[in-house]
């Protein structure tokens, strides 16, 4: 294992990471792209040598690559990428999942599924799969590697700063504020996905097979005060030689309906 004073600006193994193991993440989600990124943060803390900007713009076109490969099988190999990476209820609901926040956010989900646990693989994949387009997906790719890459190497830059003699307390510290950080990105997309169904769900009980509510389909109307007001029905319309006569409904909120009939 590369320890972290290998990965030394000077050092060729930091620009190899930097490259690799991103765009390898796209593809094979274990691989830990974000902590390699955020050790070369650590591991460069003390540096203002402006190679560092090497590295992160490494780091950026990686995941750029990566993104792009994931794109590429997905619009090339659609249906075999699918039942393979997709496979089963848990991948249906990832697949599903990727497909609706594809087709509300649009780019704003590309750029944003890096920060969300297992969204980068189901999305850029399902981008391929959809056919969504290639000129609009490269363009949010290259911001999102941007981002990411920044914001990893400056996580790592933290640590290593606030603990310059012990760089791998600086390590652990970077990695358990990424963590939290992912974690808390989860919590927030569930919680939004939580209120945005609470209409539909409170709504449920009094909605008909029409999608309106049942006094609606019964023509009632409701009164200034909140009493239920039914619409005059017939009666006695079905006897022979009998007119039709209208009788209205008692409109008393709490008082049964009862037919007229004429004796």
């Amino acid at each position: 294992m590369i320890g972290l004073t290998a990965l030394d600006v000077s050092s060729p193994a930091s620009y190899a990471v930097a490259a690799a193991l991103p765009g390898l993440d796209a593809l094979i989600p274990l691989v830990p792209s974000e902590s390699a990124i955020i050790a070369l943060g650590v591991a460069t803390a003390g540096s203002a040598d402006p190679r560092i900007a090497v590295l992160i713009a490494l780091a950026a076109c990686g995941a750029f690559v990566g993104d792009n490969v994931c794109y590429l099988l997905g619009r090339r190999f659609g249906p075999a990428i699918s039942r393979r990476v997709f496979a089963g209820e848990r991948g249906a609901r990832r697949h599903a999942w990727a497909r609706r926040s594809l087709d509300r956010y649009g780019v704003r989900i590309i750029i944003g599924c890096r920060f969300i646990p297992g969204g980068r693989t189901a999305v850029t994949l399902t981008c391929g799969l959809v056919g969504y387009s290639r000129r609009r997906f490269m363009a949010a790719t290259a911001c999102s590697g941007a981002i990411w890459a920044c914001y990893a190497f400056a996580v790592g830059r933290l640590g290593g700063k606030l603990f310059e003699d012990e760089p791998w307390a600086g390590l652990v510290l970077a990695l358990g504020a990424a963590l939290v950080i992912s974690a808390a990105v989860e919590l927030a997309r569930r919680a939004w996905q939580r209120w945005r169904a609470a209409p539909a769900g409170a709504a449920g009980p009094a909605q008909g097979p029409g999608g309106q509510g049942r006094g609606r389909a019964l023509g009632a109307k409701v009164g200034h005060h909140g009493e239920v007001v039914r619409r005059p029905h017939a009666v006695n319309g079905g006897v022979a030689g009998q007119p039709r006569r209208l009788d209205a409904a008692p409109a008393v909120l709490g008082q049964p309906d009862q037919d007229v009939v004429d004796s």
